[in-house]
């Protein structure tokens, strides 16, 4: 396979095959909390996209060149691999805390709308998702950081598409027994099926 395939595959399969909310359904918490509003939608859509590509670089640079070889120790061959998930939640906490200093900085209406849900990305399995996978696939530091970045594309791409249907559903005559987030659910369901339609692209 050539390496602009390859590349392409990362991407189609990144974005749409593998979605991490439709597909995975991976960091759903988020998905769920800041979808009633578009512009928070983006806030956070950006705010993920940032942290998930940076995290995806760093922990890539730490996988393929701390953790990955075992490191001979005083004629001792000695595996650091045991420090994978405490290593990448640092690196995904510290990338998050830069994140909310900025959005406090720039952008507070933006900051109070996302509320919890922004350190939350601490703890979103999508981005320890995409960090976990580029280490277990063997990616190179430049495939894991493309993979991260449409990983969190894909992310983006959901969480608007929700958002926006969410929005139209404040707007239609739902029944009662069906309204809040029950309907909520029900339609993310439904935008889920439909992307099993990408599912033979790769």
């Amino acid at each position: 396979m050539g390496e602009v395939q390859q590349y392409l595959q990362l991407t189609i399969g990144a974005v749409l095959v593998y979605n991490f909310v439709l597909a995975r359904f991976l960091g759903i918490c988020p998905f769920l909390g800041v979808s009633k509003r578009l512009d928070t939608a983006l806030g956070m859509s950006g705010a993920v996209i940032f942290v998930m590509t940076l995290a995806s670089f760093v922990t890539s640079l730490i996988y393929n060149y701390l953790l990955k070889n075992p490191i001979s120790l005083g004629g001792y061959s000695i595996r650091l691999d045991f420090l994978q998930i405490i290593l990448f939640i640092l690196v995904i906490a510290s990338l998050v805390q830069l994140v909310e200093i900025v959005l406090q900085k720039i952008s507070p209406p933006l900051y109070s709308a996302l509320g919890i849900y922004l350190p939350l990305i601490t703890t979103n399995c999508a981005v320890m998702g995409v960090a976990t996978l580029n280490a277990k696939q063997d990616y190179q530091v430049g495939q894991a950081t493309v993979f991260g970045f449409f990983s969190a594309v894909g992310f983006a791409l959901a969480l608007v598409l929700f958002s926006s249907l969410r929005e139209r559903l404040e707007l239609a005559q739902v029944p009662k027994p069906f309204q809040g987030m029950a309907i909520a659910l029900i339609t993310a369901g439904i935008l889920s099926m439909t992307f099993i339609g990408f599912s033979g692209l790769c």
